[in-house]
């Protein structure tokens, strides 16, 4: 049996921390993820998800979703 964890951190530093204001920690999470809104956001809800720290769990829930809502607005545009 593996013992392989489901969680796999981002492989660099982002710089996202949670003292930062919102804009600044999404703009950061953008950028480190080259513009990719879902795969930042599958990010923040991977932090999110196994954090201990309260404030830290409570910004990357607020910016996943965040770009989960982001990424929902952009699909409903494409759609025709």
């Amino acid at each position: 049996m593996s013992k392989k964890k489901w969680y796999q951190p981002f492989k660099k530093d982002t710089g996202w921390h949670k003292d930062l204001p919102a804009e600044k920690r999404r703009e950061i999470m953008l950028k480190a993820h080259k513009g990719d809104v879902l795969a930042a956001a599958y990010s923040l809800q991977a932090l999110a998800n196994i954090t201990t720290d309260g404030p830290t769990r409570e910004a990357a829930h607020a910016d996943a979703s965040y770009f989960f809502e982001k990424h929902k607005q952009v699909s409903n545009e494409r759609k025709p």
